[in-house]
Formats: C-alpha cells, sequence, structure tokens
C-alpha cells in the first residue's frame, strides 16, 4: 500500500520527517537548545482522548519556551477514526494514528504516552466509555503513566465538568485524569505498580480552555479569569526561525490521515489554563511557580548545575566539541545522584548533548530489512569522530550478545566501517505492535508484558552498544539496528530492522460473499521469512463449508518471496456465515498470521502481524443492474464490496465525469466524504444530477458540513449535522414500509440490522425538502429519534438517495443486511432490468 505524500513545507527540512526513520542530525542551534532543556528539571504531562486532540500549541510551548519535559497522553490510539489517505480501519489505522503522533512530537519536542483503551468509536457520554473501556483498567493506566511520568504540572485537553457535552472519550479522559492526580500519591491505590516505580504528587491539575467553552470571545472576555493562566503561544524561537505557532501547525499538520494538514500560523496568540487543584496559584503567569526547577531540585546537584550553566551562558556555536570536557564533568556528577529518575533521564540527555558537540556519528545497519529466529544477519557498524576529542572505540555488542573488543582511536573526521555478525534468538519474538499480539476487547487491548504499558511502540528487538572512552571518561551509547538502503528516485532511505516469523499467510480479501451456491477459488499468499522454506497449507474453516484439496505444498526459495496457492471453496446452500483461516504447517510448527504492512512517507515503515482470518458469507441476495460507477472519497473498500456481490464497478475520476461515460452506468455511488476531500466535484455537479434526471440512480454516502465543497449537495433541499447514532445495536424503525429501498428486489426486515458493528451512522442531515422521504429512524438511549440516516427522492426519471448509514464499516466486517440494503439502493426504479442508456431512449 505505497502512498506518495508530498512535502507542503520547505520549512519541513529543518525536522527529522521527510524520511520519519532517519536519523537526526543536529546542528550547533539544535544542541544549544538540548543544553537548555538538560538545565530544567520540571515536567508538564499533557492528557487527552486521542491522536489529533493534542493542543500542539501548547505542548510546544512547555517543549520550547518553558524547556520542560512534556509528554502527551492519549488515552486511545484513534482505531475508530475515519481514514482520509488510505484503506486502513481499525488496528491497522490505530497503528498509523500512533505514528503520527509520534512524528508530531518529533517537531514539538513532547514524547508519547497510551493507556490500554481502545478506540471502540464515537461515544456520547462517558457511562457509556467508562463501562466499555473498563473504567478500573484505564484508571491504573493513568496513574502508572503520573507514576512514571512524574509531571509537576498536568493539563487537561477536556472539561471533567461537563459530561454529556461532547465525545464521551473525551470527558473521560479528563475525569480520570482528575482522579488519578491524588491516586498517584496514594500507596493503596494500585499496589502492583509499585514493583516498577514510585509514589507521585503532581502539583498542580489545569483545564486548557478558551473562549469556545463560553459559546463566543465576547463572553469570554468577561469571564473572572483569576484562577486562570494565559499563555503567548505565539513566542519566537531564534535559534529555530519559527514561531511556536509554526511549529504547532507543523506538529498537527502530521495528522494526514484524520485531514489536519493546514497552514502555519505566526503571531501573538493566547492561550488559557483554568487552575483545578493542587499548590495554589501565585500571583504571576508561571505555571511553574514555586516549584524547584533547578538542578539544586536533586541532592549534590548544585555542582551539576554551576558546570552546565556556564556551559549554556558561553556556549560555542562555532565548535562546539570544546565543551565537551566540561560535560563530562557534569555526567559523571549525575551518575552520583541517589534519586534514579533524574538520573536517568539526565545520563541518557548529556550523552546525547556529548554525542552532538563531538560529531559522533554511529550507525547498526543490518544488510536486510528484516530477519527471522535464528538467522544471521550482517550488520555494517559506522563510526565516525567529527572533532578534535580524544576518543575511542573501546569495543561494541549486540544486546544479546559478549562485547567485540577493538580499541580503536577515532581521529579527527576518519570514518570506520566495522562487519559484525547479529545472531537472531531462536526464541525471538516478531516486531509487531505489541497491542495487537492478543486478542483484546472492543473497549480494551490485552497485554500481557506490564511493562510495555505505556509505551507508544514496541521496543526494537536489536541494538549495539558502542562502548567509548572520551577523555579518559567510559560512556556507552546504544543505536538500534536499522536498515539502510538507497533508491535512484529518491536518495537515501531507512527502515526499522524487523522480526518476521518464518512463513505468514494472507487471504486477498477479508469478507469473500457466495451470492449464490457456486464454489469459489480462493488465493492464499504464502511469504517466506527465510531461504527454502518447505511445508504445507491447510484452511480452517465452518462447520457446513468444504474446501479443496484439503491440503497443498509450499515451496520458496528465497527469503521475502511469494507464492500464491488457490483453493475451492463451496458454501452451503441455506444462508450462513463463518470465519476460513489459512494455516501454514512448517515442521512442528504452524503459522496462521498475516504479514501486513503499511508505507507512507511521513511516517516509518510499519510490518503488522494480525489474525489471517477472513469471514465468508453464504448471502442470498438480490440485484437490479450491473454497471456502476463509484467516485472516490476518504479510503473506503465499497467498491471492492460491491465487486463481491456480482456488480461491475469502475472508479470514474472527476475529469472523467462526463455526459458520455455516465450513460454506460446504471447508477453512481459517491464514497465517503468525497464532497469534502474531492475538489473537482464542485465543477461536475451538475452533470450528476443530469444523469439522475436521465434515470440513473445516485447513492451519496457520508460528508461533513465542515469543509463541504459543493453548494448543493443534492437536487433538493438537504442540510447536514453532526446527528450520529453511535449504538450499532439501536432499534430501528420503518418510516416508510412499503417504500421499494425496503422491499425491492431484497425484502428488509428487521433482522438485517442485526450484527452492525461500531455505529448505525454518523451526520445525518436534519432538515431536508419535502422531495425526499425519510425511510429510517434510530437513535441512542435518551436522545430524539433521528430520521435522517436514509433519504430518498425521485428526481426526473432516477433516483437520488442520501445515507450517512456507516456502510464503509459493515462491509469490511461483512454484515449481510448492509449487503442487501445497498443492492436495494442501487436497484430503485430498475424493476424493469432496462439500462440507464436504455431508459434514455
Amino acid at each position: 500500500m505505497k502512498k506518495t505524500l508530498l512535502c507542503f513545507f520547505s520549512l519541513l527540512l529543518s525536522f527529522p520527517l521527510v524520511q520519519a526513520q532517519q536519523p537526526q542530525k543536529p546542528s550547533s542551534n539544535d544542541i544549544y537548545d538540548a543544553l537548555q532543556k538538560l538545565n530544567f528539571l520540571g515536567t508538564v504531562l499533557y492528557v487527552a482522548a486521542h491522536p489529533d486532540d493534542e493542543n500542539t500549541r501548547l505542548i510546544s510551548y512547555m517543549s520550547n519556551h518553558e524547556k520542560a519535559r512534556t509528554g502527551y497522553l492519549a488515552l486511545t490510539r484513534g482505531d475508530g477514526g475515519q481514514n482520509l489517505i488510505g484503506p486502513e480501519l481499525r488496528e491497522l489505522l490505530g497503528v498509523i494514528r500512533t505514528q503520527e503522533l509520534l512524528a508530531a512530537r518529533r517537531i514539538d519536542g513532547g514524547e508519547q504516552l497510551f493507556t490500554r483503551a481502545n478506540d471502540f468509536g464515537y461515544s456520547k457520554n462517558p457511562d457509556e466509555t467508562l463501562k466499555i473501556w473498563n473504567k478500573d483498567a484505564v484508571l491504573s493506566d493513568v496513574v502508572l503513566a503520573i507514576r512514571k511520568f512524574k509531571p509537576d504540572v498536568i493539563i487537561n485537553r477536556f472539561d471533567h465538568r461537563t459530561p454529556g457535552t461532547t465525545h464521551g472519550h473525551h470527558t473521560s479522559s479528563a475525569m480520570l485524569s482528575f482522579e488519578a492526580f491524588d491516586l498517584a500519591n496514594d500507596k493503596t491505590a494500585y499496589p502492583n505498580q509499585l514493583d516498577q516505580t514510585g509514589l507521585w504528587q503532581p502539583k498542580r491539575l489545569f483545564f486548557n480552555t478558551g473562549w469556545w467553552m463560553y459559546g463566543s470571545q465576547e463572553n469570554f472576555e468577561k469571564v473572572d479569569k483569576s484562577n486562570m493562566l494565559s499563555l503567548d503561544i505565539g513566542v519566537y524561537y531564534p535559534t529555530k526561525g519559527l514561531s511556536n505557532n509554526e511549529i504547532a501547525s507543523l506538529a498537527s499538520s502530521q495528522h494526514l490521515c484524520q485531514g489536519f494538514g493546514r497552514l502555519s500560523q505566526r503571531g501573538a496568540q493566547e492561550e488559557y489554563i483554568e487552575f483545578l487543584k493542587g499548590v495554589p496559584l501565585q500571583n504571576n503567569n508561571d505555571v511553574f511557580a514555586g516549584i524547584n526547577t533547578t538542578w539544586t531540585r536533586v541532592n549534590n546537584g548544585a555542582a551539576i548545575g554551576d558546570i552546565l550553566r556556564k556551559v549554556e551562558t558561553h556556549f560555542n556555536f562555532t565548535n562546539p566539541s570544546v565543551h565537551v570536557p566540561e560535560l563530562l564533568k557534569a555526567f559523571k556528577l549525575i551518575q552520583k545522584i541517589d534519586d534514579a529518575h533524574w538520573r536517568n533521564l539526565k545520563s541518557q540527555e548529556i550523552k546525547n548533548i556529548i554525542t552532538m558537540c563531538a560529531g559522533l556519528y554511529l550507525e547498526a545497519s543490518a544488510a536486510t530489512n528484516w530477519a527471522t529466529p535464528g538467522e544471521s544477519v550482517e550488520v555494517s557498524l559506522e563510526v565516525l569522530n567529527r572533532s578534535a576529542q580524544n576518543i575511542i572505540l573501546e569495543s561494541f555488542k549486540f544486546n544479546n550478545s559478549e562485547s567485540e573488543p577493538k580499541h580503536l582511536e577515532l581521529s579527527n573526521n576518519k570514518r570506520f566501517s566495522i562487519e559484525a555478525t547479529l545472531q537472531i534468538d531462536k526464541d525471538q519474538k516478531p516486531s509487531s505492535p505489541y497491542w495487537l499480539n492478543e486478542k483484546g476487547s472492543l473497549g480494551m487491548y490485552k497485554v500481557d508484558n506490564t511493562s510495555y504499558i505505556g509505551l507508544p511502540e514496541t521496543p526494537r528487538a536489536y541494538q549495539v552498544d558502542f562502548n567509548l572512552i572520551i577523555d579518559n571518561v567510559p560512556v556507552t551509547i546504544s543505536k538500534d539496528v536499522v536498515y539502510r538502503f538507497s533508491k535512484p528516485d529518491k536518495g537515501e532511505l531507512y527502515r526499522p530492522f524487523e522480526i518476521i516469523p518464518e512463513a505468514s499467510a494472507k487471504l486477498t480479501e477479508q469478507v469473500i460473499i457466495f451470492d449464490t451456491k457456486k464454489q469459489q477459488d480462493i488465493p492464499v499468499v504464502v511469504k517466506s521469512g527465510r531461504d527454502n522454506l518447505e511445508g504445507f497449507v491447510t484452511i480452517d474453516h465452518p462447520e457446513g463449508w468444504s474446501v479443496f484439496p484439503e491440503k497443498q505444498k509450499v515451496s520458496i526459495k528465497n527469503k521475502g518471496e511469494e507464492q500464491t496457492l488457490v483453493f475451492t471453496v463451496i458454501p452451503p446452500e441455506s444462508e450462513d456465515e463463518g470465519i476460513i483461516s489459512p494455516v501454514v504447517h512448517v515442521g512442528e510448527k504452524h503459522y496462521s498470521k498475516a504479514l501486513l504492512e503499511i508505507d507512507y512517507e511521513h511516517i516509518p515503515f510499519q510490518t503488522v502481524l494480525l489474525p489471517s482470518d477472513s469471514k465468508v458469507v453464504r448471502l442470498n441476495i438480490k440485484k437490479r443492474g450491473e454497471k456502476i460507477a463509484y467516485i472516490q472519497g476518504a479510503g473506503d473498500v465499497v467498491p471492492e464490496s460491491l465487486r463481491q456481490i456480482g456488480y461491475n464497478v469502475r472508479i470514474l475520476a472527476p475529469e472523467e465525469i462526463t455526459p458520455e461515460t455516465l450513460e454506460l452506468f446504471d447508477a453512481l455511488v459517491v464514497g465517503i466524504r468525497a464532497y469534502n476531500t474531492v475538489d473537482g466535484l464542485k465543477f461536475k455537479q451538475q452533470l450528476l444530477f443530469d444523469f439522475v434526471n436521465n434515470g440513473g440512480n445516485m447513492v451519496v454516502q457520508y460528508n461533513n458540513s465542515y469543509r463541504l465543497n459543493v453548494d448543493q449537495l443534492a437536487p433538493y433541499e438537504i442540510h447536514l449535522s453532526r446527528n450520529r447514532v453511535t449504538d450499532e445495536n439501536a432499534e430501528v424503525t420503518f418510516l416508510d414500509p412499503d417504500n421499494p429501498v425496503l422491499n425491492y428486489p431484497n425484502k428488509i426486515s428487521e433482522s438485517d440490522f442485526e450484527g452492525w458493528t461500531q455505529e448505525r451512522g454518523l451526520y445525518f442531515p436534519d432538515t431536508w425538502g419535502n422531495e425526499f422521504t425519510p425511510v429510517l429512524s434510530m437513535n441512542d438511549i435518551g436522545e430524539s429519534p433521528k430520521n435522517g440516516s436514509l433519504l430518498v427522492a425521485k428526481y426526473g426519471k432516477g433516483y437520488y438517495v442520501y445515507t450517512g448509514l456507516s456502510f464503509f464499516r459493515e462491509f469490511p466486517a461483512g454484515v449481510s443486511g448492509a449487503y442487501r440494503l445497498f443492492a436495494n439502493m442501487l436497484s430503485l426504479g430498475k424493476d424493469d432490468m432496462k439500462s440507464n442508456k436504455e431508459l434514455k431512449q
């Protein structure tokens, strides 16, 4: 799923994100900024619910202006969102959004944390959210994050006092943070955590408020702000050549799958935080007022501060290496700090600064981007000292091996290349997002390794320790093993070094629909993680279904190659559904997971192992018309799903929309959010209406009223709202039981709305012209009926249909009723089986 995403600002070149996995190559300004942060011993934790909830303006301000260690605790990874850049949904979308958060933090200077909460979709109140999430488990994760990160200040993105006014996940994040503020210092709360961390009491808790909380800027100006701090988050950073709000815009623009690419901002801009509890505010505008953030915060820290302040005051931008001797003195003193938290943090920071000042380049590049357990891999070590400092590479070691002595004197700017062999452990687990290794619940990930809880990603399996002697001081620098390569059209590229299983298998379709009792050939793609793979493949299948042959031999000569085997699946005669799973047998081992790749230029390359399951559905479905035009919007699999039930689907680009082209089709489907994302549609709308007028059917899936690209969405009056029904099991009432869309060619009943996933639908119209007939009514508990999920209007000889029902989620889940209802929408007015072209004649 290779995607090309063009860089939109030349400013991005100053950040490590054009190729997101490239190593940092710092300038003197970067070193100076790091030195300033080294001299600040204060910490801020920002708390919200999802990727893209975070206020990057405030995170950047705390990190780059205050120089505080700043973290963002996102309770979820955003699995339940939509995807504007590709087809990935649910678990794979969560992986993308995790990496987009990390890309944002690389820009704004923050760090990223998570809980085990799963984004199960939109929730209208915290009661529902906390029930599905398992409140106690998520609360324990928030407490653990506070105890480990040890923030002096916590800032909530949302207000814990206003349940029901926003997304239930949003309010829940604030409620849990408010409760955890005190629990983190309570030894009776989650005492099992105290084996890996200690108690901690943050000093202040804030809510990141603003005029939007009060309805208007005018109302906000009248509010008593004596309990608030006001921060100018438009401050300019000369060493970066950017304003804080410019950095924030670049950071938030990493959330590309959510459509957050935006213009940068500059100039003074006020941000407000409201004090909630903790140490009372003082009469200044300092979030850290009364909190010691100097080196005197730790025992024996004064001497360290004296050394480092002098380095900062007299920093040599032309030749930073002159500071290495003083930095080494501070480094040795830091090792004597009693407080393990600050000792570990500041040791890593100062080692990075020493490395940068000396111009040390250390890299461990594997000959391949992946390996399998038990394999030997050649690794090239590059060692380069670009300073006059006396540096010796005493030895190096992989994290699973003994040290190899070298005693290389690293003279100025002389490159050393060392070839080494990495032996992968035989029992090494594959590289895959740790939260997806085991099947979780609707609201929670299952994480067996408790040391991983809170981490943004799985730690890399293999590192190299470069054991150096710098001016007679032993310093060990660790580097992950990576894969460095080049492409003629891209230049130098990096990928993470991954461990994969020796065999994996995937089915080409998530859902396979059998709309008749006719058998289908199902391809199984087997990928080899090593040379000379020999084994056989079987397919687990539900009772009543048959698979032939029972097993097939697999033989792959080269690592990385694939072999496709075709099995014949015979469905039962009556309606049924189940799961089929290919299994690769190699010796005594069985492999039943698919190796999936995610490749976008703004995030590192990802490999993900997920169960290789596909849903098979024996479905009695009728349809009228065959040829469907599809205009793609944001990523979805609706075209593939329609092909599954026998439609001939052609994807149309806006420039292909002409009267001559449209008359070839019986119906036209507009993809989700197409009117938000496809600019060219605004010039084609009348042609589409003419297509309907001439006898075609036009089905428009949900759009967002924000940034709508057309003035007239439908041939008649229609107004989109934020109405949605989040309960996928909400009762559905037929407002017009005799409407053809519920009766022809498939009789739709209540059972067709069983088994839906995540939600009924979203962004329903709330008002419409009399020409539209509302067909369905539904609502979440305690709310008024929502009648705009499916609107049908006759227009000329054809039909215009607007639907906010979440077909894009139901089709990949193999929901039979969703297929039957969609077929009816496409079949409106086609009872005589004539094509649009015949109707026109």
